[in-house]
């Protein structure tokens, strides 16, 4: 049987799963990356300040869009901190003031991210659930160029 949007239970189930997973590093991400910007010091201040509430402002809508999307699958969105630092493979950073050493925290993020997104490319693909495809392409896209300017500026 199939729910209204023609995607059988058992598939939306396992999606719903994952895409809580993502839902808790997009989380942990979001705080970490605020903290950075408020706690940012040094030469480039200005440069990451902006850069890292640009991060943030965009990560806050990803993480509704994936919320509503578990919503969409039937499912319910995790919302307590607590369940996302269980759940979130990215650690909870505290009291990072240092520029290159947050850069370097966002790029392990990402690469958390862009895994997860990427398996959940594969699991929507086998259940034709092209919504969730669209998503998690257009986040990978967006992500690998940041990594890619990020790798540049570590150099």
């Amino acid at each position: 049987m199939k729910n209204y949007i023609g995607i059988a239970p058992e598939q939306t189930e396992i999606l719903s799963e994952k895409l809580n997973l993502l839902l808790s590093n997009y989380q942990v991400f979001y705080m970490n990356t605020r903290g950075f910007h408020w706690n940012i010091t040094g030469e480039k201040f200005f440069e990451l300040h902006l850069k890292f509430e640009e991060i943030y402002n965009n990560t806050i809508l990803k993480i509704d869009e994936i919320a509503e999307r578990i919503l969409t699958l039937g499912a319910v969105p995790i919302h307590s901190f607590s369940e996302y630092l269980v759940k979130s493979e990215i650690p909870e950073i505290k009291n990072m003031s240092k520029g290159k050493e947050a850069v370097r925290n966002l790029l392990e993020g990402f690469e958390v991210l862009i895994r997860i997104q990427r398996e959940i490319l594969q699991i929507a693909a086998d259940a034709n659930d092209e919504a969730t495809n669209a998503l998690m392409s257009d986040y990978i896209r967006e992500q690998e160029k940041l990594v890619w300017m990020f790798v540049a500026y570590l150099k």
